[in-house]
This record gives structure tokens, sequence and C-alpha cells, in this order.
């Protein structure tokens, strides 16, 4: 009887433990994806709505998909631009898809 409530205790807190860091990881994606977005937010704004008339694009009116395509046409260099082709080149496609994803109309 009593290895066997030592047996779940032992359980209990493995379980526990692991819970934490299953946590600790997602939140810490979480705040890595944001990371990436808010680097947005510099010139487009919190969430690609922008200020009206600053010369900027506002964003905040495309889907992911639409998002994607420009972050990708700049990375490869088919689209111009005076900052955004440098920014594009500096992520992965991977890091590209996840700032599209978030930004894009949903």
């Amino acid at each position: 009887m009593k290895s066997k409530i030592i047996s779940m205790f032992v359980s209990f807190i493995i379980y526990f433990f692991t819970w934490g860091l299953q946590a600790q990881t997602l939140n810490a994606q979480d705040l890595h994806q944001k990371a990436l977005v808010a680097t947005c937010a510099n010139c487009h704004g919190t969430n690609g709505k922008g200020v009206e008339n600053s010369g900027l694009p506002l964003i905040n009116h495309l889907s992911g998909e639409q998002i994607l395509t420009h972050l990708k046409a700049y990375k490869s260099g088919a689209r111009e631009g005076t900052i955004m082709p440098q920014l594009a080149k500096g992520y992965t496609d991977e890091q590209l898809q996840i700032i599209a994803n978030l930004l894009g109309k949903k």
C-alpha cells in the first residue's frame, strides 16, 4: 500500500513537472511569434493598422496569403522597396509564414 502511494505521488510530480515544461515551451513559442510580428509594427503599426496618410502601406486589410506573397517578392527581389527587401531577406520562409499568418486579415 505504501509503495502504491509513493508511486502515485512520484507519477503526480512527474506529470506536474512535465506539464509545466510544456506550458513554458508553448509560451516561448507564442512570444517568439509575437516578437516576429512586433518588428512589423515599427512601420506598419500595431496589427498592421498603421497611420493614415503616413506614406507607409496599411496592411491590415490584406489576407495572410497576400502578405506572404508580398514578403516573398521582397525577399526574392521581384518587388522593389526601400527597406522591405532588406528586412524580408533577414527572415526564413518559415518566419515569413508566421508573420503572414498572424498579421493577415482573419
